[in-house]
């Protein structure tokens, strides 16, 4: 890495192993040294204070879509290549990428199916889902939890939450993956081929579910979604389409490596494993799944000091605002009873994270678990994250007992 405090620029490969293995030394350096910054590999302005963060999720002169205010030609933006456009025409309709008030339309029909008193009657299901996923490796002493226990448990809940069968989780699953690495640095032409062939297949498989799904309705989200565009109120089939999509992408991207991380922390921390509401909260400050979170100046505006012109993207370093000292006291210190803890791992203001109370709970009630079937869990050896700056997961989890 390097800093030039006289440009206020930093030059960093994301996918430099020291660096996405092991980012919070390289966030302290930047907080203490140069907290906003240009980074040059990425080409926009970030920010890795909390007090920045915080505030640039929640200010309204900044947004996560452009093109309704400016054109392609006004932001300098060559035409969608042809062999992308598959991927872009969907996330159009995505309410991750969308402003009000397409997006508070969008948000209005799935907000209801993820408040926390609704989700709430899927601990049950969480529950046996987690014994019964205990039990297939129990007798072995060893497996990999990211394979076995961190990953199955948001697919599975997501998709019955959707009206989505299980049984189509694995398929689900690569879809997901290949979608996602879009958003990855490591992106190239081989990752962005992959990725529409997912969201032609994907979108197919769900027009498909949806015409199954319109003849014979559920009690799903899937069923009350389609129930609303077929009452004109809100949503045409793409936005239907898109939207079932994004819920089971993001409804498992980030939990599963919120859950394989935490345990990790738990692990190398020797925690205690009575876990209570705070440690799950700590481990989301402490080792957060999603690290940079990107929008975009709706106007011209002055932020900080920093002369932004409208059409520029920023750059919010989440986990680097997560152990700022400013905000934080010892931030580096694991600890379950820090309250106020207010990170901000699953966002702010009108994008923070729709699936949140969902997370939660899957947390709250598969890591207790685990550690109570489990006892004397430990790693197997250390374990390493993966090349997919900016999420942050492991390639795997090793533990033996």
């Amino acid at each position: 890495m390097k800093i030039d405090t006289t440009h206020r620029s930093v030059s960093l490969d994301p996918r430099e192993i020291q660096f996405f293995d092991n980012p919070d030394p390289v966030y302290r350096r930047l907080r203490e040294a140069l907290p906003v910054f240009k980074w040059e590999n990425y080409g926009y302005w970030c920010f890795a204070r909390h007090e920045d963060v915080s505030a640039l999720l929640r200010d309204r002169r900044f947004g996560r879509q452009i093109l309704h205010v400016m054109s392609r030609e006004e932001l300098g933006w060559a035409e969608t290549p042809a062999h992308l456009k598959p991927f872009y025409d969907f996330e159009q309709h995505s309410l991750l990428e969308t402003e009000p008030p397409v997006h508070t339309r969008l948000r209005g029909l799935v907000n209801r199916a993820f408040l926390s008193r609704t989700v709430e009657r899927l601990r049950p299901r969480i529950v046996q889902l987690a014994h019964v996923l205990i039990d297939e490796f129990a007798a072995q002493r060893e497996t990999d939890l990211l394979e076995h226990f961190a990953t199955p448990i948001p697919i599975f809940i997501i998709a019955e939450l959707l009206g989505v069968p299980t049984e189509a989780g694995p398929q689900l699953l690569a879809w997901s993956h290949d979608m996602v690495a879009m958003y990855q640095a490591r992106r190239d032409a081989e990752v962005e081929r992959k990725a529409v062939d997912a969201t032609i297949a994907f979108s197919d498989f769900m027009r498909d579910h949806v015409k199954e799904r319109r003849s014979l309705p559920g009690d799903d989200l899937l069923s009350h979604l389609i129930a609303a565009e077929a009452q004109g109120k809100s949503l045409s089939e793409d936005e239907l389409i898109t939207t079932a999509i994004l819920l089971l992408n993001a409804g498992h991207e980030a939990t599963v490596h919120a859950i394989s991380n935490g345990v990790k922390v738990l692990l190398e921390e020797r925690a205690d494993t009575a876990l209570s509401e705070g440690h799950i909260e700590e481990l989301l400050r402490f080792d957060a799944p999603l690290h940079l979170f990107t929008r975009y100046a709706l106007e011209d505006l002055n932020y900080n000091g920093i002369n932004l012109r409208k059409g520029e993207t920023v750059g919010l370093l989440l986990a680097a605002a997560n152990r700022d000292p400013a905000r934080f006291v010892e931030p580096d210190r694991f600890d379950p009873s820090r309250s106020p803890n207010p990170h901000v791992s699953f966002g702010a203001g009108i994008h923070f994270c729709v699936g949140a109370p969902l997370a939660r709970l899957e947390l709250n009630v598969a890591l207790p678990i685990l550690f109570e079937r489990l006892p004397g869990l430990r790693l197997a050896r250390k374990p390493h994250y993966r090349d997919a700056y900016h999420f942050h997961g492991l390639e795997s989890l090793p533990v033996n007992w």
